[in-house]
């Protein structure tokens, strides 16, 4: 990482559209290709929670994309949404609730793809979680890509930027690093007026802290009405970890 750049470890104690897709009918054929991958919901497994450098090691195999985010952005239901089970992650209003790596396999024995949950950074993050995610991401041979998620309420935070920024760095320091770098906006529905203004700003943001980030996917998973973004999330795992072309 470049010497410049903000530790990881002390981002987590701070405070303490995908690129060119494709229109019309090949559009949704990538993206019903895309969520056959992820149709068989109850074969989603919980794989195993990782709390230090040491059991990285024990496994591996498919390939993986990590999510990553401020505590409390809304991680857990975004993940239930894209893997299609309610009850796989733990959602809590309570932050800081995920405090490990959190493995868990998509698709039927022996699965297609690993998708890992991290611990949220910022207000109630700890700089071990940082530690560990750092050696993960600087470590991980099977790790396809990196996704931070952005509030739309509450647009790029202080640490949001701190994170963005040392991801964007790892990325352009090309040490070994195979991973890309996506953001995903959360929570859209709680903009109520002049919300597409409100997300171009997060989207400026994101691109003028990240260059190589690639262009952001806006959500919404509302407890009551319909999820949006979910399938745009799927395929871009799918392309990132090389099942779809």
């Amino acid at each position: 990482m470049l010497a410049s750049t903000p530790n990881v470890a002390a981002i987590f104690r701070s405070c303490h559209v995908l690129p060119t897709l494709q229109t019309g009918s090949s559009a949704r054929c990538i993206s019903s290709r895309a969520n056959v991958i992820f149709k068989d919901a109850k074969s989603a497994e919980f794989l195993a929670a990782v709390g230090d450098k040491e059991s990285l090691s024990l496994l591996g195999g498919l390939p993986e994309v990590v999510v990553t985010g401020r505590a409390n952005v809304g991680k857990s239901s975004l993940l239930n949404s894209v893997i299609g089970r309610r009850d796989l992650l733990f959602t809590s209003k309570k932050a800081g609730r995920t405090q490990t790596l959190n493995f868990f396999r998509v698709g039927s024995p022996p699965g297609r793809l690993v998708v890992v949950d991290s611990p949220g950074y910022g207000a109630r993050g700890r700089p071990e979680w940082g530690d560990l995610f750092n050696h993960y991401l600087e470590t991980r041979k099977q790790l396809c890509r990196v996704f931070i998620l952005i509030s739309a309420a509450h647009g790029m935070t202080t640490t949001d930027e701190a994170m963005l920024s040392s991801l964007n760095a790892q990325i352009q320091s090309h040490d070994g690093i195979c991973w890309t770098l996506q953001a995903i906006i959360t929570r859209a529905d709680a903009l109520k007026t002049n919300g597409r203004a409100q997300i171009n700003q997060i989207e400026q943001d994101i691109f003028r802290v990240a260059p190589t980030c690639l262009p952001p996917i806006v959500t919404s998973c509302p407890s009551k009405g319909i999820p949006f973004g979910i399938d745009e999330v799927r395929e871009s795992i799918s392309h990132a970890c090389r099942i779809l072309p």
